[in-house]
């Protein structure tokens, strides 16, 4: 059993994968045949072609691996300055340039010169190439906003799950009270498992980490403290002490190094916790900035990532995963003993992250990604108002197939880079724990 649900977990992803692809051209798609653009293929999948349709002008269908997609629009690249868009080159590089230009006229037809996408104007241009990535945008949040408002989250909540029946220090070794340890706070003021604390030195607790930030702030103070046991009210009262604690970040999630504060002396219970639409905005755009911040430090991640696919080193949990390693752990989330709305939940939020990834890394100002044909789309847009204003020629359409060579390096990157986390992803897997 546990075997066919990891299998129908893999399956449920590879589905969630291929929509976030279809509603990602579709995004190109829709914009370009808006704008007159004439759109000879929408493809979802790359390889052989397993099915197609043609309706009207263009082709429907899905390819043999389905790990992206594409729309074919004709005129990409604007001819050279010569007028020619034929190859004519014995430079690699130069021909690079001029097979892309090529590549894009091949399906332009009689009566198709006023429909190409690079006599478009930049705005419109720009429209055509974010609308992809925009897509993926608007299924990430429609899909957190179901897991943060209809499932809710798995947090940690202001009630005791534990209690330390001694002060120990973040740097030691072990958890186990050392002989002569002095009592924690918590077991001296009486606070037990169960409890419920709703307020703390005199404010009300709502959050966990609210209660984690004030106890911080209170080393060497004696506080009042209300909790709900066994459904009555009760207050105690603490002497809190200065520990060394591991620091926390924003969202309270531990981080390297430790600080001096307050501690009292408790491990919180975890719960499911329903966000309202503020407060789901407020952690989309934590995700969005920790998303970010991740992509920014992928190369720092490589050696790391190299040392577990090739050299059996452990598999850290902030070392990038690919599709490969994504779709497992969906397959661990079906196979796991747990209630089925959380495997929904989780497997959502699974979805969700992929595309706001997708989002993020379709952004970067980088041929062959969208982000690079806005970034030439938004130059060229800059250099004719520059000409405009200081009545100097029309310098034309900026020529953004010059840039195939530094395209053709990025592609080569993104492909050693994707090679290397799917191996990490096939022989050290990340497992959900």
């Amino acid at each position: 059993m546990t075997t066919l649900m990891t299998v129908l977990g893999i399956v449920v992803f590879a589905l969630g994968l291929g929509v976030s692809i279809a509603f990602h051209e579709l995004g190109h798609l829709t914009w370009a045949k808006t704008f007159g653009i004439r759109v000879p293929q929408y493809m979802v999948g790359f390889g052989p072609t397993v099915w197609s349709r043609k309706r009207g002008e263009t082709e429907y269908g899905l390819k043999a691996v389905p790990l992206g997609g594409y729309i074919r629009m004709i005129g990409m690249f604007p001819p050279g300055k010569d007028g020619r868009v034929t190859a004519r080159s014995t430079s690699p590089w130069r021909s690079m340039i001029e097979d892309a230009r090529e590549q894009s006229y091949e399906e332009v037809g009689e009566g198709d010169e006023n429909r190409l996408f690079y006599t478009r104007k930049p705005w419109k241009r720009v429209i055509v190439m974010f609308a992809g990535p925009f897509h993926n945008l608007i299924l990430a949040f429609l899909l957190f906003l179901v897991v943060l408002m209809g499932f809710g989250i798995t947090t940690e909540v202001p009630t005791v799950s534990s209690v330390s029946q001694c002060v120990v220090s973040a740097t030691a070794k072990t958890d186990t009270c050392p002989r002569n340890a002095p009592l924690s706070p918590a077991a001296k003021a009486g606070l037990r498992a169960g409890d419920r604390i709703v307020s703390f030195n005199g404010q009300r607790i709502k959050k966990y980490d609210q209660l984690q930030n004030d106890i911080r702030d209170a080393a060497g103070q004696t506080v009042a403290i209300g909790v709900v046991r066994d459904g009555r009210p009760l207050t105690l009262h603490a002497e809190l002490v200065t520990n060394t604690l591991a620091k926390v970040d924003s969202n309270g999630n531990p981080t390297s190094g430790t600080v001096k504060a307050g501690f009292l002396g408790f491990s919180p219970a975890t719960g499911v916790q329903h966000l309202g639409f503020g407060e789901s905005l407020d952690q989309m755009g934590k995700m969005a900035e920790s998303g970010v911040q991740s992509i920014a430090s992928l190369p720092s991640k490589i050696p790391a990532l190299w040392g577990s696919a090739f050299e059996g080193k452990a598999r850290t949990a902030d070392q990038p995963v690919g599709v490969v390693g994504v779709a497992r752990v969906g397959g661990q989330v079906f196979s796991m003993h747990i209630p089925a709305e959380m495997r929904i939940a989780m497997m959502l939020n699974l979805v969700a992250g992929l595309n706001l990834s997708l989002f993020l890394l379709n952004m970067l100002p980088l041929l062959p990604l969208d982000g690079g044909h806005i970034v030439g789309a938004l130059w060229e847009a800059v250099r004719r108002h520059a000409a405009r204003l200081f009545r100097m020629p029309d310098p034309g359409p900026f020529d953004v197939a010059k840039l195939m060579p530094v395209a053709y390096v990025v592609a080569g990157v993104f492909l050693c880079f994707t090679v290397l986390v799917m191996i990490a992803d096939v022989v050290n897997p990340v497992r959900l724990n």
